[in-house]
């Protein structure tokens, strides 16, 4: 049995947390961990959860995002769900504006406010605090992604290593958002987006938010989730929620929206008339890659219990960790 660490320093135990935030890479299981801990928490006042995903936002984009089932909703108050019409863009910056909201009144309702997902930029964001970033710049944008069509993505991943190479570590060489505002902010600042974020941790907020981490001790064992749920995605008719996006007419394959894993294989695959055996080949691949990424996030934040989420008693391990360490 994994049992949880010991507790982190910055835990401050006699101190009320502000929220728990339960964390992990894709297909790990933090939804069914998460209804049940908000079930525990049912004697304590009751819980609301807070997504921390990137993909979550958008309305019209289920299936292949494993949005939680209308039972599941309907179970647990959940927020930062189906706020947005794929169109639209959502950043670290507004989530932490709009998670720092609900905390505060999730916790005047005398409840506890679960923070659950995958997108770690937005969690560093809510815990280290904001940045002085400048805003995009059309111009600087432009010569970037011009010569991103001439010599490719991941020559310019090996640049950004060269300039910024913790933000390229955490990057995959076909991240072209990210990588072209990296590039960007490099460009027309002189300084990396690692010395951003550094000065914005400088001057985090005091915010009490434990860290759970689901986090499977066997690679294979999360592998064999994520090409089974991908597998179920498929069944359940994800090419026809791409194709229905499609058919709106405004979308686009650039859009943060339709990048999200699974959703850029399909629709590049409807362009490229691939069989769907490649597209679920391909977005298999991609998504254990971004769980790879996830892993690499949550193994660079010292202070969380880590709960192995392919431990039978991985639910239970998460429950403990709750009730031990936090209240």
């Amino acid at each position: 049995m994994n049992t949880p660490a010991s507790t982190p320093a910055s835990a401050q135990p006699n101190r009320p947390v502000d929220a728990i935030a339960l964390v992990g890479p894709t297909a790990s299981g933090k939804t069914a961990a998460a209804l049940a801990l908000a079930q525990q928490l049912q004697s304590q006042g009751g819980a609301e959860i807070i997504s921390i995903d990137s993909a979550l936002v958008y309305r019209g984009m289920d299936i292949g995002t494993a949005k939680p089932s209308r039972e599941e909703l309907a179970a647990v108050p959940h927020h930062l769900i189906d706020t947005l019409d794929p169109l639209q863009s959502y950043s670290a910056a507004e989530f932490s504006k709009d998670a720092t909201r609900l905390i505060h009144d999730i916790r005047a309702r005398g409840k506890t406010p679960l923070l659950v997902g995958g997108t770690m930029l937005y969690l560093k964001a809510l815990l280290e605090g904001l940045n002085d970033i400048p805003a995009a710049n059309p111009e600087i944008r432009a010569q970037i992604q011009e010569e991103a069509e001439r010599i490719g993505w991941p020559a310019l991943h090996a640049r950004l290593a060269q300039v910024d190479p913790q933000t390229a570590a955490r990057l995959a060489p076909g991240d072209s958002q990210r990588i072209g505002r990296a590039l960007e902010v490099w460009t027309a600042t002189g300084q990396t987006l690692t010395s951003f974020h550094q000065s914005a941790k400088a001057q985090a907020p005091d915010w009490h938010i434990p860290v759970i981490n689901l986090e499977p001790t066997d690679r294979a064992w999360l592998h064999q989730r994520i090409a089974l749920r991908f597998e179920q995605m498929m069944a359940a008719g994800f090419m026809d929620e791409v194709k229905a996006l499609r058919a709106r007419g405004d979308l686009h394959p650039d859009l943060p929206s339709m990048r999200c894993v699974g959703y850029r294989q399909a629709w590049e695959g409807l362009d490229s008339h691939w069989p769907e055996a490649d597209i679920l080949e391909r977005g298999i691949f991609a998504t254990r890659q971004l769980a790879k990424r996830q892993i690499t996030w949550l193994r660079s934040m010292p202070d969380r219990v880590v709960v192995a989420a392919d431990a039978p008693d991985a639910l239970q391990q998460v429950l403990q960790a709750a009730a031990t360490h936090w209240r």
